[in-house]
């Protein structure tokens, strides 16, 4: 998450498609879903609405995953599209996951929807690739590094704990995992501020360093001027899943929400940054090395 407002392409689309089931993942595939077996159909939400006793907005939320499924709700839609035995299998499969409470939940009241949607991605992704301008990325904070941002925007101490508190085990939940690999590319000037202080920032270092050397997640730093090389100056993730969810998924993240773009020309576009951002990027050792450099100007 970034710490400081980031500008971002304006022509975005925000729709999320085949997502790698998986809890709350789940219940935005089982929007997803729906919303095809709708469209095949040739009806509208308004015609979905009716049958739900709601408005167009609140099938526009379910469609996009973002308010949880009703049982009722789902089961009346499935009866009025006539689905066929494999669509309805699917939709109930989905609803069943959709309805278990996923771990980050206790945490919904210092949570963003647009940020618990991203935790459920990544607990589904098999390959991450991200890139951070301003800050170190999220998935990789210590808890002292996390703290000294999320007091810049709460109050609360209660709140600040909680919200440190799920950033860790954020962490610690995919780390655990034995399939997710994690490419993180930080630009160079993120050593270089000291968020929380020498002390806080010698150790979101060090623990940078010992990311580097596993064989699944890999840090590498963008140094100042890269040559030849084209770097956006807002935040973006590229989450990739297994074969039955999309090739490629982007994720970035604004002032004050998030886009997740699924179009094929957007996705292209970005993942042609990313790629870009990687190739002028240092290798294991170079990043490493930069790494240490830093530690030591904090001595």
């Amino acid at each position: 998450m970034p710490a400081v407002p980031h500008s971002q392409p304006d022509d975005q689309d925000a729709t999320v498609t085949h997502l790698h089931p998986g809890r709350e993942a789940a219940n935005i595939m089982l929007g997803e879903h729906l919303r095809q077996c709708r469209e095949e159909r040739r009806l509208t939400q308004s015609d979905l609405a009716y049958i739900i006793r709601g408005s167009v907005s609140k099938i526009s939320r379910l469609e996009r995953g973002e308010s949880p499924a009703k049982r009722r709700d789902v089961l009346d839609l499935a009866d009025f599209m006539s689905l066929n035995a494999e669509e309805r299998r699917t939709i109930e499969r989905l609803l069943e996951q959709a309805l278990d409470r996923a771990w980050y939940q206790q945490y919904s009241d210092v949570t963003p929807s647009y940020l618990k949607r991203l935790i459920a991605l990544e607990g589904s992704a098999s390959h991450i690739m991200t890139y951070e301008s301003q800050v170190v990325p999220g998935i990789l904070h210590t808890p002292a590094y996390s703290r000294s941002l999320v007091e810049k925007v709460m109050v609360d101490e209660r709140d600040i704990e909680r919200t440190v508190e799920l950033r860790w085990l954020r962490q610690k939940n995919l780390r655990a995992g034995n399939s997710l690999r994690l490419t993180a590319l930080i630009d160079e000037g993120v050593l270089r501020k000291p968020w929380g202080g020498a002390e806080a920032m010698c150790e979101q270092l060090e623990h940078l360093l010992r990311v580097t050397e596993e064989s699944r997640w890999n840090v590498r730093i963008v140094p100042f001027g890269a040559a030849g090389a084209f770097i956006p100056p807002y935040p973006m993730t590229q989450l990739e899943f297994p074969s039955e969810g999309p090739a490629d998924l982007v994720y970035v993240e604004g002032i004050t929400g998030a886009e997740y773009i699924t179009k094929p020309e957007l996705v292209d576009r970005y993942r042609r940054d990313l790629h870009q951002v990687h190739v002028a990027a240092l290798d294991r050792t170079g990043s490493a090395e930069k790494i240490r450099e830093a530690i030591k100007s904090y001595g």
